[in-house]
This record gives C-alpha cells, structure tokens and sequence, in this order.
C-alpha cells in the first residue's frame, strides 16, 4: 500500500519567516557600513542629497535629530514661572488642595502667555459649562478619572442636588478654582459647621 503525502500547511510561513529574518539581519549590518563616506560617494547624487549626513551617528538613528530636539521652542513652563507674576493667585493656590496641579493644565502653555518676561497676549479663561467640563476631568466619578480615590469624585448632578444647590450651577460658584475648599470653609465657619463637618 502507498503512503499518502501530506503537505505542511505551514511550510511557506517559514519561507516567509526565515525572509523577514534575513531582510533584518542585512539591514542591521548594511546601515552602519552606509555611514562611510566612501560608500556615501558611491551613491546616485539625488540618494546622497536624500539620505543624511548624520544618518547612524548614534546606531540607526540621525545624529542632528537631538540638536533638533534642543533647539525646540519651550513651551511649557512651572507653577512657579506663573505664580511671580500672579501673587493673589499665588497665595491661594498654594495653601489650597490644587497645590499641585499644574497652572497650565486648565490655562495652557505659559509660551502663548509670556515670551522673554514680556505679556504677549492672554491665555484662554474658562467660562460657564467649560468650568464644569474642565473640572470634571479629574473629579469625575462616572468615568472613573483617577484609578483610586486620591481626590474627591463626584457625580453631576448627584453632587448638586446632595448640597441642595440648583442641578445648573457651575463649580466656580461653590469652589474658588485655585483653592475649592476657601470658599466652602469660610461659609461653614460663618455659620458655624466647622472644617470637618459635611
């Protein structure tokens, strides 16, 4: 009785495997050997004005790429960059529970604000349900914001209707956005809660 063949379904999956190795292993040792300025001349003019002078300075990387990278505009500055010229803010900021987050998070790159020490124009300040939104980034417990509870979380309109306040109001009219619990301190000191109480 004669054996019946049975091809290998996988066979042409290692061709293609064994190609792809090869083609990385051959680029691998080809791109250092293209530093050369030897090989480099050897190249069609329009090849060499495409291909990089600093091409593998640092493994298959371009060496200008961390030049590029220095010479990059700053755009983003510190809390402390903001607060020297801002003090009444600075004072808030600092003493409240948004001590630690970045001015720049809710305003933007202080670069659209301040160039050389100089005002260069006015960085966008959130108004009404923008309020709400920009709050909710962090606090908001539906979509769970933060992975454990770190900070406050809250639900809207949950949260309004527990503090029997009207469901369209804003935040910044409870919370000072620099230092949310101010406000909300000093009315429980006016009618005698204390800090602790809800």
């Amino acid at each position: 009785m004669q054996q019946e063949y049975k091809s290998k379904s996988y066979t042409h999956l290692v061709y293609v495997l064994l190609l792809f190795i090869a083609a990385g292993v051959g680029t691998y040792y080809a791109v250092p050997m293209l530093q050369t300025d030897a090989v480099r001349a050897m190249m069609p003019e329009m090849m060499r004005e495409m291909y990089p002078q600093k091409m593998g300075e640092f493994g298959h990387y371009r060496g200008d790429a961390v030049m590029d990278e220095v010479n990059r505009p700053i755009r983003n500055g510190t809390n402390a960059s903001c607060l020297v010229c801002h003090p009444y803010i600075r004072e808030m900021h600092l003493e409240g529970v948004h001590k630690t987050v970045s001015c720049e998070f809710c305003h933007g790159p202080a670069a659209d604000h301040v160039k050389d020490g100089n005002l260069i124009g006015d960085l966008p300040k959130k108004q009404g349900e923008e309020i709400k939104t920009l709050c909710l980034r962090c606090h908001n417990q539906i979509i769970r914001a933060r992975p454990k509870e770190s900070i406050k979380m809250i639900s809207m309109p949950q949260h309004l209707e527990e503090k029997k306040v009207r469901i369209d109001h804003n935040c910044n009219q409870c919370h000072n956005v620099h230092a949310p619990l101010m406000w909300v301190n000093q009315a429980k000191a006016i009618v005698g809660a204390g800090e602790g109480s809800k």
